[in-house]
């Protein structure tokens, strides 16, 4: 069994949204990170529901060609999804 590599990172967001941010997780009586993590969360259900439902999507060359020129600059458009 291999081991899971957890790393942190870091997402700048202006004072504005910083403050609705906290509001909202305090309101909820949950860390600022937790709703980050839960709202990811949500997304990756919603994309697989959607998956399921249209067989829309990338293969991972796909994804990994375009990550590739985001990272060296190029701000190119993502890839159509297909069946």
């Amino acid at each position: 069994m291999s081991a899971i590599m957890i790393r942190p990172t870091t997402l700048k967001i202006d004072p504005d949204t910083r403050k609705r941010e906290q509001r909202f997780a305090d309101v909820r009586q949950r860390s600022a990170h937790w709703l980050m993590l839960e709202a990811f969360r949500q997304d990756g259900i919603k994309a697989w529901n959607e998956y399921q439902a249209t067989g829309l999507h990338l293969t991972m060359e796909e994804a990994d060609t375009w990550l590739s020129q985001l990272e060296s600059g190029i701000d190119a458009d993502p890839p159509g999804c297909h069946v």
